[in-house]
């Protein structure tokens, strides 16, 4: 998952984590309130019930009675006096239970003791629980309303404010790393960036793949300079063995040493001279214009290679649709592509064994090409490192390979944008499918 979506999942996660927080405690917090805001209203109660009393005396609300009692016609509010004893110093605020005209109510109830003349009274103020209640769902409701319009404000904030900080990061992705091809040879451009996290990795970046570029290019240029410097000399000992072996005066026992001498120069310069054209393709040195029909270059192949065929008693069968034209190529480079690729399926094949060669068009345009074979197969410890150089087919198959050839297919393939799958077993086969890109695809 990319860093964005993660960051926009955490944001979005516990802005509900909030939410649910919230309406949890909702209930908790409303109620909190709808008491504190009754147990105000009671004190301002308690308050005009002194002045009264201060002003006009008590008689006003006993007239003649011992004591006083009062309540609204929806018995949603009542106030008591009574004489008392004992006197109370501070307000006592609880719930309790109130029986009037046989009907039993709960209450928030303040009691308050004062004096007036001689005589102590208590004063009871209450407050049905019933219309503290019904503010609460009014005050859920709108503390609901004001949080979800908070949190989605507050969302889309944040969500904007992580892209746009993001940004440089997705721009240093894309053109430093998903959009770049080894060996880096294009310029890198610094990304502006306030952020100095994001600068300093845009700037390790770029020194990373400059160093990366310049080690290519001193390890291409060794490539190439050997390679070239070595054709000399080989060249020179091949013409001077030829001319020995030639004279009369040499013996048999000197002829097979030079024989085998100049066996073993043509190995070393066929491998200077895939060297040599390993370099010449990393270094872009043959052109991409050319067009060819596919079952055109498989016919030329299949020509090449049939006394191969005939020696180790092998069948092929090449099923090519005669339409498929690859363009934009380098006829000369995929031919020894595909006939590497053949070239190791008779190498390492069994004797009466087959070659299968198939293609097809996918459905995105591009085009697959199979070749299969009933070969001795590649061990799996040995399929992740098959292209490397210098690294035999089959380890165990003496048969004069010389580790270049499936290298040479890889720096081809690299070379025109092909990708390359293998499946192979022991004992039972190799697959090989080369998937040319749209582009290619005529």
């Amino acid at each position: 998952m990319k860093l964005i979506s993660k960051l926009t999942l955490f944001v979005t996660l516990s802005k509900l984590a909030v939410v649910l927080l919230f309406l949890f405690a909702l209930p908790y917090l409303t109620g909190g309130i709808a008491r504190d805001f009754t147990d105000s209203y009671l004190r301002q109660q308690k308050e005009k019930v002194l002045e009264i009393v201060s002003k006009n005396g008590v008689n006003t609300y006993l007239k003649g009675e011992d004591s006083y009692g009062s309540y609204t016609m929806l018995k949603e509010e009542y106030i008591s006096l009574e004489p008392v004893e004992k006197s109370i110093d501070i307000d006592t605020i609880f719930t309790d239970e109130r029986i009037i005209e046989e009907d039993t109510l709960s209450y928030r109830v303040l009691t308050h003791a004062f004096q007036a003349g001689e005589k102590k009274y208590l004063m009871e103020v209450g407050k049905t629980i019933a219309t503290i209640d019904q503010y609460n769902r009014p005050l859920q409701k709108i503390a609901t309303y004001v949080l979800l319009v908070l949190i989605l404000f507050t969302l889309i904030i944040d969500l904007f404010y992580t892209r746009f900080l993001l940004r440089p990061l997705g721009k240093i992705i894309r053109t430093k790393i998903s959009n770049r091809k080894f060996p880096f040879n294009e310029n890198s451009i610094p990304i502006k960036t306030t952020t100095t996290d994001f600068s300093f990795l845009d700037t390790s970046l770029i020194n990373l793949m400059q160093q990366i570029h310049e080690a290519f290019e001193k390890e291409r240029e060794f490539t190439a300079n050997a390679s070239h410097e070595l054709m000399t000399p080989i060249g020179i000992l091949q013409n001077k063995i030829e001319n020995l072996m030639g004279e009369p005066e040499v013996g048999q026992m000197v002829q097979e040493r030079l024989i085998g001498m100049h066996r073993t120069l043509n190995r070393l310069k066929r491998i200077v001279h895939s060297l040599l054209l390993i370099s010449r393709i990393e270094n872009d040195q043959f052109s991409k214009d050319e067009s060819v029909l596919l079952k055109q270059l498989f016919g030329d192949i299949q020509e090449e290679i049939s006394h191969r065929l005939s020696e180790k008693e092998i069948k092929m069968q090449v099923d090519i649709s005669g339409d498929v034209v690859l363009k934009g190529i380098n006829r000369d480079l995929i031919f020894q592509l595909m006939y590497n690729l053949i070239n190791n399926a008779i190498r390492y094949n069994k004797p009466n064994g087959s070659i299968s060669i198939s293609d097809e068009v996918l459905k995105d345009g591009s085009c697959a090409i199979t070749i299969s074979d009933t070969g001795i197969g590649i061990p799996d410890e040995d399929i992740s490192t098959i292209f490397n150089r210098f690294k035999k087919a089959n380890k165990s198959e003496e048969s004069g390979g010389y580790g270049l050839g499936l290298s040479i297919v890889k720096s081809i393939a690299e070379y025109h944008g092909i990708t390359l799958e293998l499946r192979s077993k022991v004992n039972e086969g190799t697959v090989f499918v080369i998937r040319f890109p749209c582009p290619l695809i005529q």
